[in-house]
């Protein structure tokens, strides 16, 4: 059986690390069946419009897709390509795991950080509903529903029970936004009552943030409305190394996308010093996603491997390997 996967090599260092993602996978002996679509700002600007046919027409067909960093042109009023995916193919969950990696430095090395976000995809601030009401006053209007708010409650709880995780907690600020963020907790509370098994609690905004950089290691998974889910997201890769080491996962319920979620990085694009462990560790996700997991396992060690030997990291890390060196070590690890 083949596993036809769209495949998104976009802007600056994009190219660069999806071809090494390539690579890794084709080492792990799983048959993907690549569509390579052409998706950045070039085409973006030269076509009109943020997702073209071509794009729409292949994840269609694959209903999978690993993507690099897409740049968003700057002029012309165009919409971000991760919303516009998020909105075109329904994918309300954003599933980022957030695990340390021996070899980073961090100051949490005692008490490792494994934590996993479940982040509401489609609605919040993030729906775009702004309005001048008169010169000088705009207003933003929050959207939370109950349908949105229950699916991704439901999405973390079952990922918990099926992968063995203990306790979540559902990040809000109901204290201030009591009707908002009220009903996104009435909704995780009532499917929590689903799960007897598993510990459930909540946690004001600020507070978790600051409980997120004090003591991370308290935290096993965790449940957000989007604004608040985009920014603890990135405040928790910041704790295992940065943009660079995490992946992204945007899931629906009938396609999925594979994002490295770092930026594409113009300033080093072309000279073959970039991390691609971020796009090799959405691989690791994609290969659990459709069901190979021993797959998903030895790439996952292989990548430990490497950062535990030390001999053929990154810049970004402190080493002086390239892109090839660190996936060709990656490579060797898996054999």
């Amino acid at each position: 059986m083949r596993y036809p996967v769209t495949l998104i090599a976009g802007d600056g260092i994009g190219p660069e690390v999806t071809a090494a993602a390539v690579k890794v996978m084709a080492a792990t002996g799983v048959p993907i069946e690549w569509d390579p679509v052409e998706l950045n700002a070039r085409v973006i600007q030269a076509q009109g419009k943020t997702l073209p046919d071509h794009v729409v027409d292949s994840l269609l067909r694959t209903r999978l897709g690993l993507k690099g960093p897409v740049a968003t042109p700057v002029a012309g009023g165009f919409q971000s390509v991760n919303v516009a995916l998020r909105k075109r193919f329904d994918l309300f969950a954003n599933f980022r795991p957030v695990v340390q990696i021996p070899g980073i430095p961090s100051r949490f090395q005692s008490d490792p950080i494994n934590i996993v976000i479940f982040r509401e995809n489609t609605e919040d601030l993030y729906s775009g509903l702004e309005q001048e009401i008169v010169p000088g006053v705009v207003t933003g209007l929050k959207v939370i529903t109950r349908t949105a708010s229950t699916r991704i409650a439901r999405k973390a709880f079952e990922y918990a029970l099926l992968h063995g995780r203990k306790k979540l907690t559902a990040i809000h600020k109901a204290n201030i936004m009591k009707q908002a963020d009220g009903l996104f907790l009435a909704c995780c509370r009532e499917v929590a009552a689903e799960y007897p098994g598993l510990e459930y609690q909540e946690m004001i905004v600020d507070n978790a943030s600051m409980q997120m950089v004090m003591r991370p290691a308290q935290f096993d998974v965790l449940i957000l409305p989007n604004l608040y889910g985009d920014i603890v997201s990135d405040l928790c890769a910041g704790l295992v190394g940065g943009l660079g080491i995490v992946p992204g996962a945007n899931l629906g319920e009938s396609f999925a996308i594979f994002e490295s979620v770092h930026g594409s990085a113009p300033d080093i694009a072309g000279k073959g010093i970039a991390n691609p462990t971020a796009i090799f560790q959405c691989c690791v996700l994609l290969l659990d996603h459709i069901g190979e997991r021993e797959a998903a396992r030895r790439l996952h060690g292989a990548i430990v491997k490497t950062y535990a030997e030390g001999k053929h990291l990154t810049g970004d890390i402190g080493g002086t390997a390239g892109t090839a060196e660190f996936t060709d070590a990656v490579v060797a690890a898996m054999r």
